[in-house]
């Protein structure tokens, strides 16, 4: 399993709908087993930065190349693009994941 994730921040907190709405055409994509877009609670003291998480799972590799090859993904991209400040995306195969039980 692929983990997509990535953040984004606003240039102008205004523009936070539209970029949601922008990053909202993702979810009608159907290559992706789950796909989440949400907004950062910002409850970390020291990183405020991010506005806005894409968060998805992909069976493979191929999986997530046929979502980004998706017409949807290009307009999600024009909508945002032009209205966000940072883009920070990172993938991972969670079957070579290091995993901590959680105390419980």
């Amino acid at each position: 399993m692929i983990r997509h994730i990535v953040f984004f921040s606003a240039r102008d907190a205004r523009d936070l709908e539209t970029i949601r709405a922008g990053l909202s055409l993702l979810t009608d994509i159907p290559h992706a087993a789950r796909l989440e877009i949400g907004e950062n609670v910002k409850t970390d003291q020291l990183g405020g930065e991010v506005d806005l998480v894409v968060y998805g799972e992909f069976e493979d590799e191929a999986a997530l190349a046929a979502y980004k090859a998706h017409p949807n993904y290009q307009r999600s991209i024009d909508i945002v693009r032009p209205l966000r400040d940072i883009r920070m995306a990172a993938d991972f195969d969670s079957g070579s994941a290091v995993v901590t039980p959680v105390a419980g």
